[in-house]
């Protein structure tokens, strides 16, 4: 059930209506590619407006780290089970190799743990059709809203998500 086409279909939409609803988002036309139980895949074509340096075509850091932490902010919001505000509260930014071919951007991330008051994310980006990162980034959500519908803390379930890379720390 966890990762069913409904389930998936839903966390899409879901999303999809948080990236839309974000101006910076559609400047930067950002579009949800992919959802799955831990995450999704934003995609951020390439466009004049994000080169930071016009000598090489070099895409620009802040587009990258935009990506990142919207990409990271968006998978926190998919994997909540209701709406939370959840700022972020650090992120960590790894630029690995120059963006310089005009191909679109994708950032795949991923939650690695909820816990009662943080979320704790990771994200790559590569271009599209290669692997290799361009960058990648360690991120934390803070859960403000966790407790705002009066039902306490997290369930242990919901604290439970995380990959064979999460551990259990």
């Amino acid at each position: 059930m966890a990762d069913s086409p409904e389930y998936r279909h839903e966390k899409f939409l879901r999303a999809s209506r948080f990236v839309s609803a974000l101006p910076h988002c559609r400047v930067l036309q950002l579009t949800v590619e992919d959802v799955d139980e831990h995450g999704l895949v934003l995609r951020m074509p390439w466009q004049s407006a994000i080169v930071g340096n016009p000598a090489t075509g070099a895409v620009h850091g802040g587009s990258l780290t935009t990506l990142m932490d919207t990409a990271c902010g968006t998978a926190v919001v998919i994997s909540l089970p209701g709406f939370e505000l959840c700022p972020t509260l650090d992120l960590r930014v790894d630029y690995m190799k120059s963006a310089v071919d005009q191909r679109a951007l994708l950032a795949r991330a991923r939650v690695v743990r909820i816990a009662n008051q943080v979320v704790f994310v990771e994200a790559f980006v590569t271009r599209e059709g290669d692997d290799e990162p361009i960058a990648r980034c360690h991120a934390t959500f803070m859960r403000i809203g966790a407790f705002m519908d009066g039902h306490g803390p997290a369930t242990a379930e919901q604290n439970s998500i995380q990959t064979s890379a999460g551990g259990d720390s």
